[in-house]
């Protein structure tokens, strides 16, 4: 009897024990990822997981964090990123976590590392700041095959090649195929081709993202693809950075949603993303979707349809960098040419310079959409965000697309309300691509958060100053480990590899 009490008081002494945490942020603003309204209370970690949600005022750990009118939110997930191209000489992820982003989705526009399994090995083997997925690209997988040689339709050999090299991308983890069919070489390529690769993907419950075929002249025909894929795969397809970049198509969003509700009626789960922003950054080819570079008209069509001579900036143009963040417009003043004339002599600039074997760059911000297509495109219910950018070039996305959206479009124009937004940087997001863990405040979910200010947060980046960082973010954890604080990154690099499952 003597060693069952003193066993019954050892149990009682340790279950009043309080609970220990290695860090407890308490009296947040918690915003869970799910959509529905906040509540204010703590949240306690172990390791790389959230261990416990509620009242721990009595809990012990190792550190507190005051959330004290703070908003608690799960890390951000980029959708459609290039940050990749930074991390290796940048692992801190400067540009990412000052926006509150933990987590990127690379292998955009057609475009991935090959083999998926050495950079995922390399990741692995690496320190970043940021937890990192990627899809397999449809561009990289034709490249690989055709070579130079990409100017026509691929074989069926071809095309088994290309399936081969995406089956082994698949078992390395991908997520999915993605496809830039604005793009050398993919804008050669037939449907037929994306389809065949596309029907690699149920096997592995992949799913399909695409910069579609055209964003502008061929706009329905090329939703119609994506709607198809979706359709005889019966997988989720993605419309990446989904905008109306035509003067003829604005006004048109209602129409695109309906089309696209009409689709996911009949049983296509397709959704999208977007970026806050009513101007894109790409190569300045991508103007000539005929790649009728001469063609004096549709030079004069697209600044007249497409954008404007003072819409164009250069972002990286080798042939003549003193256009470097100045305008088309610019450029046919200086140089004493109309703006057509002018477009057509910067590309055969370029065409010349490559023709030497040099590395030469033109690439271009441009504005071609409008801000109310953009608000009523965020708005539905099916699209998460995106900041489709990088650390580098001339475009503001890359590092202020996350806090521009709390900022412009929840705190000062109020179209999307706090829970709204954060549900489309976080959970949606997870959901849209397949995500598993990660984009929720929840007990045994992946530590990946964020603490800002909800009335001080602000991006900052512009086209003059596209690598200025953003305010009001005030911590970021990924995996549980603090890697961004009070304007500064830790120099610490939890980021993870994610794996389809």
């Amino acid at each position: 009897m003597r060693v069952f009490f003193a066993l019954s008081l050892i149990s009682l002494l340790l279950g009043c024990q309080p609970e220990k945490y290695d860090r407890i942020i308490r009296n947040a603003l918690v915003y869970d990822g799910s959509g529905g309204p906040a509540v204010k209370t703590d949240v306690g970690l172990r390791g790389d997981t959230i261990a416990a949600i509620g009242d721990l005022s009595k809990a012990e750990t190792l550190e507190m964090v005051d959330g004290e009118g703070l908003v608690l939110a799960p890390g951000f997930i980029d959708a459609h990123s290039h940050h990749d191209r930074g991390l290796r000489t940048n692992p801190d992820g400067l540009a990412l976590v000052s926006q509150g982003i933990t987590t990127i989705i690379v292998g955009q526009d057609g475009f991935s590392q090959s083999p998926l399994q050495n950079y995922f090995q390399w990741l692995s083997d690496s320190a970043v700041a940021v937890n990192v997925g990627s899809y397999s690209g449809h561009n990289t997988l034709r490249e690989q095959v055709l070579g130079d040689d990409f100017k026509r339709l691929a074989t069926p050999e071809e095309v088994e090649q290309m399936k081969s090299l995406l089956h082994a991308d698949m078992l390395a983890g991908a997520l999915g195929l993605s496809t830039g069919l604005e793009y050398d070489p993919g804008i050669y390529s037939h449907q037929e081709e994306v389809l065949a690769l596309s029907h690699v993907l149920p096997q592995y419950g992949g799913r399909y993202i695409s910069h579609i075929r055209s964003e502008d002249r061929y706009f329905w025909d090329a939703i119609n693809e994506v709607l198809t894929i979706g359709r005889e795969t019966k997988v989720p397809v993605q419309i990446s950075h989904i905008k109306l970049a035509m003067r003829s198509l604005w006004g048109r969003a209602d129409s695109t949603l309906q089309l696209l509700e009409k689709a996911r009626a009949e049983g296509i789960n397709v959704t999208a993303d977007i970026y806050p922003y009513a101007y894109w950054s790409s190569t300045i080819r991508v103007l000539f979707p005929d790649r009728n570079f001469s063609d004096l008209k549709e030079a004069e069509f697209i600044l007249r349809e497409v954008t404007t001579p003072e819409g164009i900036i250069f972002s990286s143009y080798t042939p003549n960098p003193e256009y470097n963040g100045k305008s088309l417009a610019y450029a046919a003043t200086v140089e004493k040419m109309t703006p057509a004339k002018m477009l057509i002599e910067l590309i055969r600039r370029l065409d010349a310079c490559e023709a030497k074997g040099d590395d030469c760059g033109g690439s271009i911000v441009a504005t071609s959409m409008e801000e109310a297509d953009i608000k009523k495109l965020m708005q539905w219910s099916h699209t998460g965000i995106c900041s489709d950018g990088s650390s580098s070039g001339r475009h503001p996305r890359g590092f202020g697309a996350f806090t521009r959206v709390l900022a412009k479009y929840v705190r000062e124009e109020k179209i999307l309300s706090m829970e709204e937004a954060i549900y489309k940087m976080t959970h949606l997001t997870a959901q849209n691509l397949g995500i598993e863990k990660r984009g929720l405040i929840k007990e045994g979910y992946f530590a990946d958060l964020v603490l800002f200010n909800p009335t001080t947060v602000s991006d900052h980046a512009s086209i003059a100053e596209p690598q200025k960082i953003s305010t009001g973010i005030e911590k970021v954890w990924v995996n549980g480990v603090k890697v961004f604080e009070e304007g500064k990154v830790t120099q610490l690099f939890p980021g993870k590899v994610i794996r389809r499952k």
